[in-house]
């Protein structure tokens, strides 16, 4: 004669317990990947105040690409931080961002296909940037923070007119954007 056990427990498949396991993987893993509220998580210490921010150096031949991109970050820094923002160097900052345009690219993509002019072209701006505490000690930097925007080239009665200012101003606004951006968040 056999005897029954009076609980028998139920039995799992390999999928049902797999389905588990990924489960608690998951969970695991979104509890530890650094989620967290905007402005939570800074790469700038508490007591950095004042940022100083001198003017790009430039080693591209290109014509106010490093003014445009200074302005830009000034402008950024104003907007979405509570920094008082200084635009030359100065011992009275607590914090310099520095930056040096490397390089600066313009390059056709696209033609007409009636004139053979080009009709689009693509800027390549590369920048080596730098955010230093007043005694040296480095809080960020990127030695290549690389920003590309696509612009159309117009025609007026004259000719062809490239718009590279214009285009470089609405590179310098999406590149100032990134890099404070990077600056601030901890990702």
């Amino acid at each position: 004669m056999r005897l029954l056990p009076l609980y028998a427990a139920p039995r799992t498949s390999p999928l049902t317990l797999l389905s588990c396991c990924l489960a608690v993987m998951s969970l695991v893993l979104v509890a530890g990947c650094g989620y967290h509220t905007v402005g939570s998580a800074t790469h700038i210490p508490a007591n950095v105040r004042t940022v100083a921010v001198p003017v790009f150096a430039t080693q591209a031949q290109a014509y106010h690409t490093e003014m445009a991109l200074t302005q830009a970050v000034i402008r950024e820094l104003n907007t979405r931080t509570k920094y008082r923002v200084l635009t030359s160097a100065s011992t009275d900052a607590d914090a310099v961002l520095s930056g040096t345009v490397l390089t600066q690219t313009s390059i056709p993509l696209t033609y007409d296909s009636t004139s053979g002019e080009t009709s689009s072209y693509l800027v390549t701006i590369t920048a080596k940037v730098m955010l230093a505490a007043r005694d040296g000690h480095v809080l960020y930097q990127n030695d290549a923070f690389s920003y590309r925007e696509q612009y159309q080239s117009t025609q007026d009665l004259g000719g062809s007119i490239r718009e590279d200012p214009a285009a470089v101003n609405r590179l310098s606004r999406d590149f100032a954007q990134a890099l404070i951006g990077d600056m601030l968040e901890s990702f």
